[in-house]
């Protein structure tokens, strides 16, 4: 049989597990739904006669401070999916696996509005067609062949290239470096936690150099110099810089994550 000074050990310890799993949701490590609060507002009810001196009665109010910090968590979680009409797909799935054929027939031929479009051939496209033949020149006079123009022949600059768009003024490793330079300084200047978000980052006065941005970001990512971090309930995203380059190894499972950058997007941005 456990002692009261083991029971407070162990009541303790429950306490600080239940603590550590709150800081981890609120870091956005874990799911906010993973923690069962029913459970752990039992285990509170269960040792809080046991606390007597004040470091005992500050972790259990702490423990309730997470637990109500996840519970806030969950209910915007909520508000944000049911104001965008969202619906878990595994529910759905589950759904669609209770109705019948019947019922999955009567749904689809409700929703199922296909197009008709009907042709046929009137006296008035007869009339246009023989119109059209008529009109046509012989064959002999469309097949004649005309003469190639003499294009001239001179030389060009790598300048001209360069302005032209043919080749770049600098290497591309070279721009690739100098960019990773701009995004950590970026990072340190205006953003938060070494990470700034992904449209403070790439937007810029036009459209089309916030798409040569946007362009660079995914070779930086792509090549182990920065990482995206997402946070869904915020619907924000960020770009984090590595101090080094990290080498991406075949076997690990590369993820492709779409970013619109489309002008609507960028025209958001600008107006702030």
């Amino acid at each position: 049989m456990q002692s009261r000074k083991e029971k407070k050990a162990i009541g303790r310890q429950k306490l600080q597990n239940i603590i550590d799993t709150c800081r981890s949701i609120e870091d956005r490590s874990l799911d906010p739904f993973l923690i069962n609060i029913r459970e752990n507002v039992s285990t509170i009810r269960t040792y809080f006669p046991e606390w007597k001196i004040p470091d005992d009665l500050c972790l259990d109010a702490e423990t309730l401070h997470h637990l109500a910090s996840v519970i806030k968590m969950q209910s915007e979680w909520l508000k944000h999916r049911s104001t965008s009409l969202y619906t878990d797909p595994f529910l759905l799935e589950e759904k669609i696996k209770k109705l019948s054929k019947e019922e999955i027939v009567f749904t689809f031929m409700k929703a199922w509005f296909p197009i008709i479009e009907m042709e046929q051939i009137s006296l008035h496209s007869l009339a246009e067609a023989t119109r059209y033949w008529e009109d046509l020149l012989p064959i002999d006079e469309r097949w004649m062949k005309q003469q190639p123009n003499e294009a001239a022949i001179s030389i060009t600059t790598r300048e001209e290239l360069v302005q032209q768009k043919v080749m770049r003024d600098i290497a591309f490793s070279q721009e690739l470096g100098s960019f990773w330079e701009e995004l950590k300084t970026k990072a340190i200047q205006t953003g938060r936690n070494g990470k700034i978000l992904y449209w403070d980052f790439i937007g810029a006065e036009t459209y089309d150099e916030t798409i040569q941005r946007a362009f660079m970001t995914s070779f930086l990512i792509t090549y182990g110099y920065a990482t995206l971090e997402i946070y869904p309930l915020e619907e924000q995203t960020f770009v984090k810089p590595y101090e080094r380059p990290i080498a991406i190894t075949g076997k690990k499972q590369l993820v492709s994550i779409p970013i619109s950058v489309s002008l609507e997007e960028w025209t958001k941005w600008k107006k702030g």
